[in-house]
């Protein structure tokens, strides 16, 4: 049974920083995608960015670019996003997703999902 787990999220200020991180289990992740997204309260879900199966790394949002990075450790299983500068319209539920080998766009071509970790950008 494959298992994404996020966690890292939580409460910061303007400004600040979170490494979120996403724990695989139940499949072999060396041959994964992982993509990350987000969903603000009213808003439509949205790709952040992806990292391949080769190390290669998608921005899907301009305005991360800069901030956020993500990074991939397959003899841990875990994949992490960075989060630097954040600034209130960074709050959102964050997700990890993984699909076979290369990232997509489109969140229906991803297969598993987890459960999501909040983060909320606040003074």
């Amino acid at each position: 049974q494959v298992q994404l787990v996020e966690s890292g999220g939580g409460l910061v200020q303007p400004g600040g920083s979170l490494r979120l991180s996403c724990t695989a289990s139940g499949l072999f992740l060396d041959y994964y995608a992982i993509g990350w997204f987000r969903q603000a309260p009213g808003k439509e879900r949205e790709e952040i960015l992806c990292i391949d199966n080769n190390d290669d790394i998608t921005y899907y949002q301009d305005s991360v670019k800069g901030r956020f990075t993500i990074s991939r450790d397959n003899a841990k299983k875990t994949v992490y996003l960075q989060t630097n500068s954040l600034k209130p319209e960074d709050t959102a539920v964050y997700y990890c997703t993984a699909r076979k080998f290369l990232c997509s766009s489109d969140y229906w071509h991803y297969d598993f999902w987890g459960q999501g970790t909040q983060v909320t950008v606040s003074s």
